[in-house]
């Protein structure tokens, strides 16, 4: 996701968001990391992974309300009816956007796992000031402190607050935990996150990669489980 461009007089690239979508994600994740993260290790996140597992499946039954025709997934139109029932103040074209981003199968229909992806992005793109759904709300408190969670998830990990995650920064991230085989995992762990494999994770990345973690997938006991354990 995004490409590079070299700045000139020096070596280092900025990472140039691909999609209008991309870049209002990466605009609003540059903006909440100015407030820094509450958490201060890898192994920390790990240790929520239970409880946003809990959160994430106490989702379902709004997943099955707005999947109307009940085929395990949401079309574009039900979406829509899904955000204007949430009350959030997104346009068409937004919503659409949204779609487009998180139908990562594209087979167009947003399954469970892909649900939940955009339902963060929505959480963190309300609290952009310069957009008119600032004060929107997805009206589930519960969720919204798992996304907030996340959301500083990602914060630790960016160390250098561009919007993306290098490998590098994940090397730091786990290197600070102490583990004698982080070098290791920091690499699994990355490359799990790396979808398109262009060495830099943004938010939808690391979001899909982390329903993955928790067991939240389109094969949901397929690899959850030894995914937990580490």
């Amino acid at each position: 996701m995004g490409g590079a461009v070299g700045k000139a007089g020096s070596p280092k690239k900025a990472w140039v968001p691909e999609t209008k979508m991309e870049a209002k994600v990466v605009e609003a994740m540059r903006r909440r990391e100015t407030h820094g993260s509450s958490i201060k290790s890898f192994n920390s996140i790990i240790l929520k992974f239970p409880k946003i597992d809990e959160s994430f499946r106490n989702c379902k039954a709004t997943f099955e309300q707005f999947d109307e025709d009940s085929n395990g997934s949401i079309d574009k139109e039900e979406l829509r009816k899904c955000f204007h029932k949430l009350e959030t103040a997104f346009t068409d074209e937004e919503i659409y956007d949204l779609f487009e981003t998180c139908d990562i199968n594209e087979d167009r229909g947003m399954k469970f796992n892909e649900f939940i992806v955009l339902l963060c992005l929505v959480y963190l793109l309300k609290d952009d000031p310069a957009t008119p759904q600032a004060k929107s709300r997805i009206g589930m408190p519960d969720l919204e402190a798992t996304f907030e969670t996340l959301v500083g998830a990602f914060v630790f990990l960016d160390k250098n607050k561009d919007g993306y995650v290098s490998k590098s920064e994940m090397v730091q991230a786990i290197n600070e935990s102490g583990e004698r085989s982080s070098g290791r995992i920091a690499m699994k762990r990355f490359e799990e996150m790396d979808w398109d494999k262009n060495g830099m994770v943004n938010f939808k990345e690391f979001l899909f990669a982390f329903t993955t973690w928790v067991g939240i997938d389109d094969n949901e006991d397929e690899e959850g489980g030894e995914e937990k354990e580490d």
